[in-house]
């Protein structure tokens, strides 16, 4: 019977050593991919919140204005501090309880669409773009395809900015609050 011969240590070194490299390595990729897929998954929520917040400032905005005033005259909130407390009725009347923060900014600011200097809707002031493309409710079908969050733009009525001009109307700007056509971009 022969003696079974081992490998010398000395030819086993760097075997080892590409082995634990290899295992480093794997363990980047996975750790890349999970923060990818939790971050896609916190977008996903985000985006959620944003079109369940947006729907309760456009339901807000549709009461201020079906609201009428002496003479049945509609209009709508100069600001968005008129749908925390409506003072044009005796006593307090609340549409929505809170300015909420935006969940794609973290910020309490708002875009706003006004028409005659009176807010229409609301927007997010985020240029990410968003992963919802598909899916949405019937009274949220103008937010189909868009590429932008900041081009999600909830008016009341719904269909406002559909029925603006010719094509879909967007905010032109943020700051100035007009509205503008698509089209005129």
């Amino acid at each position: 019977m022969k003696p079974i011969r081992l490998i010398p240590r000395a030819n086993c070194r760097g075997f080892t050593y590409l082995w634990v490299l290899l295992l480093v390595a794997l363990m980047g990729v996975g750790l890349v991919l999970a923060v990818e897929i939790d971050s896609t998954a916190a977008q996903r929520e985000q985006e959620k919140e944003m079109l369940s917040i947006g729907r309760q400032f456009r339901r807000a905005i549709g009461q201020y204005h079906e609201t009428q005033i002496v003479g049945g005259k509609r209009e709508y909130p100069a600001s968005l501090d008129d749908l925390l407390k409506d003072n044009r009725f005796p006593g307090m009347r609340r549409h929505l309880r809170k300015i909420f923060v935006d969940p794609m900014t973290g910020k309490a600011e708002w875009g706003l669409v006004r028409v005659g200097g009176r807010i229409v809707g609301v927007h997010s002031l985020s240029e990410r773009t968003p992963i919802k493309q598909e899916g949405f409710e019937p009274e949220d079908m103008s937010l189909r395809g868009k590429q932008k969050i900041s081009e999600w733009v909830f008016t009341y009525p719904p269909e406002l900015l559909v029925q603006a001009g010719e094509g879909v109307a967007v905010p032109a700007e943020p700051s100035t609050g007009e509205v503008g056509s698509a089209k005129g971009k």
